[in-house]
Formats: structure tokens, sequence, C-alpha cells
């Protein structure tokens, strides 16, 4: 049966790419210029100077969403200019409902794009149709901006030097963006630039898109062969010095309360630390870093796991966000579960300063170079982490190399090592991307991992072909992972497997659909795992999705089936329900709803039951969104795990988690963010409020707490509290 839908999905995909209807890019790309300009602007979005009157426009008339190729309905127009320290750009978003119908439901930067009226530019300053560099706003002047790279990959975490303002009004509503050259990248010893552009519209109310220069809905804007060209641009030369100092001082007070820590009652310290960013030329790019703190970092989330496997919890701290899409490649099962539950990274960034239980541990120094050109990239990052135990120093590495290969193919290579006083740990990977059409990508990797006092070597590997194109999303991933691979500085899902996953997902867009629908996508998911050192089957899932409609609000609705199939050779315990080792078959059936997350309400729900193991467990995840104005937001969540007649003792109880966040804000500048959790398994609590104001661009106040509750292992209750103040100052010199 599995050979029968391997062919299948193969066959599916073979007429797929026969049958593909693919958006060409016009052979002539639509250009535009910038004036220049003596005088600086004021930026506050109200475009009243005279230099913006007599400023080249352009008008964003390609409707992207709902109806690719139709004119858009609203008029956006979009102005440049430029002097001897900035790029100005304007964006003049009409909209015939006023500004009482534009939609930001909060200030948080890097702000969920689908959720907010907004307006973006991304800039390919090399113009190799590879690079973007993606800057945008809403219409309360919010910053959201990353880097993309063949809109594959993406750091999205990276903060620019940028500045913005906003005006709103009852015809719609202006941004006006500057951006110091120091933040651009571009070649030097050029008097003139041709630069890869495109500009963006998100009008919320209608939850449509706009661009200048026309690109497929299945792609995103960074799909930069689709890009016009701003043409003739007199930029500057690049900064000799170009450095980027952020240094910082830091109190914290830590109190701990209860016998599993060692230390108990209060302690407070003061710590000095920062970090340099220096763009040696537009191509590289070292930053440093000393007594690195990351207090300001958002905290992880509670997550009560009932699977077999470690959850995944993302990167949150900025030093190793930036530049994460030329490090944390591998295997991911987030775009369109095309990796099913297999994550294979050869380096993963969390292992550096943290320890098992999240606990930050110091970071001494550090240092990462980062090299980009049309033709290669390549970046190395090294740590020093301290440890006062018995461990001692610990000392990280990590080398990546890869190649360009034509128009959008690349091959490359990644290392890490990680020294500690009794062993080493080295891993050792191969990758390559091959775009084999505009729609039909190859992707593929090999790893070995080895420690110094082991004799074993550890491998394991992947193949993933990836189709999309406006109609049909396909895929077919195989992946090998060794029972010795053992990457100390990356993370695996599984060892001794040979997982197979092929699947695919169809969009619908048809005038029989309900107006109220804007696409009906059924698909079907497939999942297989063996044991590799054996060939045993460990594990199968038959994942079917009937039901998947998107809404023209902006909301959702699907139903899915799925047939599990469950070999268990040794018992596991969720939430401390232990299960024999056993081979079992059931059923579990979900359902999704989710309303427009851009309106002052909103909601998401997730509700799984059926068969689970020996018995059942009926799943609920709902939370509710509310906003009453972007100054303003509250989310409510509650999950539930309902076991029944589960496990050796046929137990049945019922875990729960709570949780409220809140976000005020007087500007997106401005604001005070705070979460709690409670779960009720072993009366775990989690508590967080931050203080941020950003007092000039990219230098912050921060004042954090943090609480951490639960019942230890004497059933007394534990506590620890972590009370920060942070100052930074970023100077560019």
């Amino acid at each position: 049966m599995f050979k029968l839908l391997q062919l299948g999905s193969f066959l599916l995909l073979s007429q797929s790419i026969l049958a593909q209807n693919t958006f060409t890019p016009k052979q002539e790309r639509q250009k535009t210029t910038a004036n220049s300009i003596s005088k600086s602007l004021k930026v506050d979005g109200k475009l009243d100077e005279l230099e913006w009157k007599n400023a080249p426009t352009v008008q964003l008339e390609f409707e992207v969403e709902p109806h690719q190729g139709e004119k858009a309905k609203q008029i956006t127009s979009v102005k440049l200019l430029y002097n001897k320290d900035f790029l100005y750009i304007a964006g003049i978003c009409h909209d015939s409902l006023g500004k009482k119908f534009l939609r930001a439901p909060d200030f948080r930067r890097d702000f969920e794009l689908r959720n907010h009226d907004s307006f973006g530019v991304t800039i390919d300053g090399f113009n190799d149709k590879r690079n973007a560099m993606t800057l945008v706003t809403n219409p309360y002047g919010t910053q959201r901006d990353l880097l993309a790279f063949d809109d594959r990959l993406y750091d999205v975490d990276w903060d620019g030097l940028w500045r913005v303002r906003t005006s709103r009004s009852d015809s719609g509503w202006v941004a006006e963006m500057a951006i110091p050259w120091q933040t651009l990248r571009y070649p030097k010893n050029q008097q003139t630039h041709s630069w890869g552009i495109n500009f963006f519209r998100n009008r919320r109310s209608s939850n449509s898109t706009y661009s200048w220069s026309p690109y497929p809905r299945s792609f995103t804007v960074n799909r930069m062969e689709y890009a016009g060209i701003l043409d003739s641009l007199m930029a500057p030369p690049p900064s000799v010095t170009n450095i980027r100092a952020i240094p910082y001082m830091l109190y914290a007070y830590d109190n701990y309360k209860g016998t599993d820590y060692e230390k108990q009652g209060g302690y407070g310290t003061f710590k000095p630390g920062g970090e340099i960013k220096w763009a040696i030329n537009p191509n590289t790019v070292l930053d440093l870093t000393f007594n690195t703190d990351f207090a300001q970092a958002d905290a992880d989330r509670q997550v009560n796991n009932v699977t077999r496997f470690s959850v995944f919890f993302p990167e949150r701290r900025q030093f190793f966000l930036e530049n994460a899409s030329l490090f944390g490649v591998g295997l991911s099962p987030i775009e369109d579960l095309a990796g099913g539950a297999m994550r294979i990274q050869p380096f993963f960034s969390r292992r550096i300063g943290l320890d098992a239980n999240a606990r930050p541990v110091p970071i001494e120094v550090g240092a990462r170079m980062v090299y980009r050109s049309e033709k290669r990239n390549f970046g190395a990052i090294a740590i020093r982490q301290h440890d006062g135990g018995s461990i001692g120093n610990t000392d990280f590495f990590v080398g990546r190399f890869s190649e360009n290969i034509g128009s959008q193919n690349r091959i490359g290579a990644l290392f890490t090592l990680k020294n500690t006083n009794d062993y080493n740990n080295l891993t050792g990977a191969v990758d390559g991307f091959f775009r084999l059409s505009n729609v039909l990508s190859l992707s593929s990797m090999a790893m070995f991992s080895k420690n110094s006092n082991e004799s074993n070597t550890g491998l394991a590997a992947y193949n993933q072909l990836h189709y999309r194109n406006n109609q049909v999303v396909a895929w077919y991933t195989q992946s090998y992972v060794s029972k010795e691979y053992n990457p100390e500085m990356g993370f695996v899902s599984r060892n001794d497997v040979l997982s197979n996953t092929p699947g695919f997902y169809l969009t619908v867009r048809k005038p029989w659909l309900p107006k109220w629908v804007r696409s009906f996508e059924p698909g079907v998911f497939i999942e297989y795992y063996h044991k590799a050192s054996t060939g045993t089957l460990q594990e199968r899932q038959l994942n079917f999705n009937p039901i998947w409609v998107n809404l023209q609000s902006g909301g959702f609705a699907g139903i899915f089936y799925a047939n599990y199939y469950q070999r268990l050779d040794e018992s596991f315990a969720p939430l401390d329900i232990e299960i024999k080792p056993a081979e079992y078959n059931y059923n579990r059936y979900t359902l999704y709803l989710g309303s427009d997350q851009s309106k002052k309400i909103s909601y998401f729900l997730n509700h799984e039951r059926g068969g689970y193991y020996d018995g059942s467990l009926n799943y609920t995840s709902f939370s509710l969104r509310l906003a009453p104005s972007p100054h303003s937001s509250f989310n409510l969540g509650f999950e539930n795990n309902e076991f029944k007649e589960v496990g050796i003792l046929k137990e049945s109880k019922s875990v729960q988690l709570y949780s409220i966040e809140g976000r005020l804000a007087l500007n997106p500048r401005l604001q005070l963010i705070g979460f709690y959790q409670k779960n009720t398994q072993n009366n775990r609590d989690t508590f967080n409020v931050r203080f941020s104001w950003e007092y000039r661009p990219l230098s912050y106040i921060y004042l954090v707490f943090n609480q951490r509750g639960f019942t230890g292992t004497d059933f007394t209750k534990q506590q620890e509290q972590h009370l920060i103040s942070k100052i930074s100052y970023l100077k560019q010199f």
C-alpha cells in the first residue's frame, strides 16, 4: 500500500508539473527613479515639504489577492527621494472607507502581516534576484523588517535601523520612511546603481494585497525575480567605518525558595555588557558580544506534551536570531507539513547559553562573522560559555558555507564543534537547494556526528521534493537518522528512523464557491516511520483533510481525519500516565476554526478527539483575542487534555493549561507586556511582565519581572523570582 501511495503522490506531482499554469515575469522589468535632494526631511508622515510634491511617483495597480491580475480597487502611490544620509520612501494609501476602518490589532514589532493594514518595500541592493531586505509598517508606524533569500529562507527577527512615521485621515493613511544608507547593502565602487525593488500594500478590511511589480499569489513579494528596478540611483559609497555599538548596564535581583534549588534567598548583581556590529564592507558584517544577556527576550510558554518526542522551542534571543537563515538550515515541518513531524537541524542555537530547563547559562564572549555576495555566502560563530559548576567552560563553534549556482541553486556545508573539559562533539553537513523549475524545487542534506570519547559515528540525511503553483502544493520527503546520530549543537526529532512523508493539497478558487469563501483546499498528508536498524514499521499516520476553507474575511475552517498505527518498543509516560510497550491502532478527528484575526474580537479553536493508544484522548485548545484599540490587546487561552482509560492503570484524568496575555502601549515604542500561565500538571505557574521603552531607535530601557513556581520533589511549593532592569544605547559610527 505504501508503495502505491508513493507512486500516486509522484503521478500527481508529475501531472501537476505538466499542467502547470505558471506566472511568467515580464521580460522588461518595471522601472522607477528617485530624486536627489540636498536637505534632510522631517519624518512625520505628513509629506508637506516641496520635495515630496516633485518626487517621482509610481502606482500599485496589480492586485495579488483576491483576484490575481485585476486592477487594484484602491489607489496606492509611492514616492522616492534621497540625500547623503537617507533613502526616503513614502506610501500614500488611499482608502474609500477612511481611517475608522483601518486595522492594526497591536503595536508589536514584527507584527503578523496578515492581521494589519500595511505598506512595505522590498529591496535587492545587489540586484541578483535572490536577496531581499523587506521593511513594512502599519497605519500607526509599527515596524516589521526581515531578510529573505530565494523567498525560502528568512531572518524574520532581524531588526534594521530605520525610521517611520505615519498619519491617518478620512481619505486613508500615509507612511514616511527614512532608511540610513548604513542599513542598506549594495555594491561599492559604483557611481550609479540599479536595485531590484517592489512595493506592496495589504488592505485588511477587504483582505486584499496590491503590488507595483506583478508576482504570483503562490509566492511572496520577496521572490525578487519578479521585482521592478530602482534605476539611476546615486547612492553614496558605503561608509568606511559603519560600526554600531550597543553597550548596556543591567541589574538583576534573583530570589529562590524551595528545596529543589541549590541557592536560597535573594541575590543582587550588576553586569555591564554589550555588542558591536561592524559592517566591514557591503558584503561582510562582524558581530562581537561580551557578557551577553537576554533578559528582555520573550519567555518560553508552557506546553503539555502528549507525544513521544521532544518539543521544539523556538529561539527568542536577538543575537542568535540575526542571520539565522544562514546557519539554521535543515529539515523543518513548518512549511506545508512537508516534513511531517521530523525536524533535523545540525545547528540549533538554543544549545548555547541555556541549560536543559531553559535557564540562562552565562555567555562570556562571542563573535559572528557573515559574508554574503551574489556568488557565495559564508559565516562563523564562536561562543565561550561560562559554567561555575564541575563542567567548566564550554566553547562552541559553527561554520557555514554556501555557493550559489546559476540563478536559483546553491550547495553548502556546515560544521559545529562543542568543546568541553571531558570530550568534543563534532557535527558536519553538506546540503543543496535546486530550483528545478519556477514551481518545483529539491532540498537535500547529509550529516554526521562524532564524539571524541565514543567510537561510533552517527549519520543522518534527507531529500525533499516540493512543488507549488496557484492550484497545487505537493511534496515528497524522505529522511534517515541513525541510532548514533547525536548533534549536541543541533536538534533531531527522533533517532534510528527512516521516514517517508508524501502529501498534497489543492487550492480551488471557482465561481461555484460561496462568495464568502476565498479558497477550498482539501489535502492528504501521509507519514511513515520505520526503525532504521531493523526495518520495522514504528509509526504510520494517514491524514485526510477533506474540508479546509479560507474565508474572504481571513478566517478559516477545517476538518481532519487521521488513522494511526503506533508500535512502542518501550514504555513512555505522557503527563505521568504510563503506557506499556505494544502495538496500537486508533483513529482521531480534528476540527479547526479561526475568525478574522484583524478584528477587535477574534478566536481560534482546535478540538481533537478519538483514540489514543489503548484508551482515548479529547484535546481542546481555545484562544480569545480582545483588541479594542491598537493601544491595548488581551489574549485568553485554555487547553484541556482529557484522558479516558489510558495506560497500564487505565487512568482517566484531565490536565488544564490556562493563560492570559496583555499588551498596553502608548505608541509602538513604549509598551507594557505581560503573560501568566497556570498548569494543573504539578501545579506549575509562570508569570512574566516586561516594560519596554525604545527611547531612541534600537536603544531601550527594560524592566522585567519573571516568576516560576511548581510542586517540587518533596511535594512542597518551589518558587524562583527574577527582577531585572536594563538600559542599552545604540551609537552608529
